[in-house]
């Protein structure tokens, strides 16, 4: 099915829009549009997919027993860094 609608572009999209249909790339810019709107779509559920494979694997980790834990040291090197880190993201 097809849905009209009516969108306002930049001047900048609108010419790299045309352009694209121009040069034979797309069909119009109508097909420009949504081949950007594919992209968008896919991005948000690769960003779905990662949220949720970040999510699943902290909650694996929060059932790991305290004895299981690697122990790391006061000046492990990983410590140390993300210490730096979050002091220059204070300033």
């Amino acid at each position: 099915m097809t849905v009209k609608t009516s969108i306002s572009f930049t001047d900048r999209h609108h010419e790299f829009a045309n352009k694209k249909a121009k040069d034979g790339v797309f069909t119009s810019v109508s097909s420009v549009v949504a081949a950007g709107i594919e992209l968008v779509m896919q991005d948000e559920e690769e960003r779905k997919v990662a949220l949720t494979a970040m999510s699943d694997t902290i909650k694996r980790r929060m059932q790991t027993p305290r004895k299981e834990w690697i122990e790391m040291k006061e000046q492990d090197p990983l410590f140390i860094k993300a210490r730096a880190h979050l002091k220059s993201s204070k300033s």
